[in-house]
């Protein structure tokens, strides 16, 4: 992220146009003829900062940073601050260049540089450097971030998630918080967290992560003032991997999964889905988890027709119970018509290839089916069941509308801490 840096395009011109007057005037352009090639002179008395420069008082990080232009001739031209672990605090310079104030939180607990710069009435510079630290918080309250998944490789459709220990209700606060959760990946793409709830958050990108792609996700939050009562607590840095994009495509009216590798197909499944009445969900789904060899009941769906049967190469797709799995008993119905309680169930063969084959984070994908769509949250990930422009609608820094700028464009747009 670009520092902040807040100019004044009036300073630019006039000395342009000075230094372009005394060369046409065939005056030398040299250190006499230029104010601003002058050695900058000590501002420190033109200007005032709230904020403690010596002995061993430290600033309240309550309290907004503030930097004042004591000299009536002279302004303010650029303010940068910044703390020890490099995150950068934004702020506004009034029209007029004699104040600046912070509008992000600063961190309790830190170490703050602070650079000033100014312009007398002539146009001559001004520098000033201070340093002060903040006091600890006043509240034991902490807001910690669990991400997840675990450090691993997965499918191009794993989304990243952060557990917060504590809610997060009011948008103000969460525009806070989502601010200071940072995912980067290599190469590139631009993403957006959700909030699920008050205290889950779901990122991804608009379309699924690049195949062979390293994701790094990390907190800001340490030391920020939240709330009233909440400060920004610990979060364990978290680096992904992900795999071959691999997507399973399965048709329910044709009774076939056909499986992609990097856009290819690679084999096509006969399968059985959900029979009437336990129609297997249409939409996107995301493998949660191979839990190979599994007891499956009709207690475990609620179900009316008895079954007690033990499932071998089962591949979680929902919390609810569905999986792909072998289901040699249904061999004969496989390619032909739709005989499960919701599951996809395939030869024992092409079962154990298939498991075999996709990992977490993998897309199986449902069309055709007489089922409900898979919900977005609350059963597994069906995080991709909302298209780009609804997903952004959940993030407290796009104001709440589909078109809003993402976090990546309000970092272009404007300062923020980092």
């Amino acid at each position: 992220m670009s520092h902040p840096v807040i100019s004044r395009p009036r300073t630019a011109v006039s000395c342009t146009l000075l230094v372009t007057a005394l060369c046409a005037g065939g005056t030398a352009c040299g250190s006499d003829g230029n104010p601003l090639s002058h050695r900058p002179y000590d501002a420190a008395d033109q200007i005032s900062v709230n904020a403690p420069s010596e002995g061993h008082k430290k600033a309240d990080p309550d309290k907004p940073l503030e930097v004042v232009a004591e000299d009536s001739d002279g302004r303010i031209t650029d303010v940068t601050a910044y703390d020890a672990d490099g995150r950068y605090v934004a702020g506004e310079l009034a029209a007029d260049g004699g104040r600046w104030h912070s509008t992000s939180p600063l961190a309790a607990n830190a170490s703050y540089t602070v650079r000033v710069s100014t312009e007398d009435e002539d146009g001559a510079p001004g520098r000033k450097v201070l340093a002060f630290d903040t006091g600890k918080p006043t509240t034991q309250k902490r807001l910690d971030v669990t991400f997840g998944p675990k450090k691993g490789t997965y499918g191009v459709g794993q989304p990243i998630t952060a557990a917060l220990s504590q809610p997060v209700k009011d948008r103000a606060q969460r525009a806070v918080v989502e601010n200071a959760l940072k995912v980067s990946s290599t190469p590139a793409v631009d993403g957006a967290w959700h909030w699920v709830d008050d205290k889950t958050l779901h990122y991804r990108p608009q379309e699924y992560w690049p195949a062979q792609a390293t994701v790094q996700v990390r907190s800001n939050l340490a030391g920020i003032k939240i709330g009233d009562r909440m400060w920004g607590g610990k979060a364990k840095p978290l680096t992904i991997s992900t795999a071959d994009k691999l997507i399973a495509v399965t048709d329910a009216a044709a009774h076939q999964m056909t499986v992609y590798k990097n856009d290819e197909v690679i084999r096509q499944i006969p399968v059985t889905t959900g029979k009437p009445g336990y129609d297997t969900r249409n939409g996107v789904k995301v493998v949660l988890a191979k839990e190979g060899t599994v007891r499956m009941t009709s207690a475990s769906i609620g179900s009316s027709d008895f079954y007690d049967l033990i499932v071998h190469h089962s591949v979680r797709v929902t919390n609810s119970g569905e999986y792909v799995h072998a289901a040699p008993w249904s061999v004969g119905s496989q390619g032909f018509a739709n005989v499960s309680h919701g599951c996809t169930g395939m030869s024992t063969e092409n079962a154990a290839w298939f498991y075999d084959t996709v990992r977490e984070g993998d897309i199986v994908q449902v069309v055709n089916s007489g089922g409900e769509t898979m919900a977005p949250f609350g059963n597994g990930f069906g995080d991709w069941n909302l298209d780009w422009a609804k997903w952004r609608t959940g993030s407290a820094l796009t104001d709440g509308t589909p078109n809003g700028p993402t976090p990546a464009d309000r970092a272009r747009l404007r300062p923020q801490s980092v």
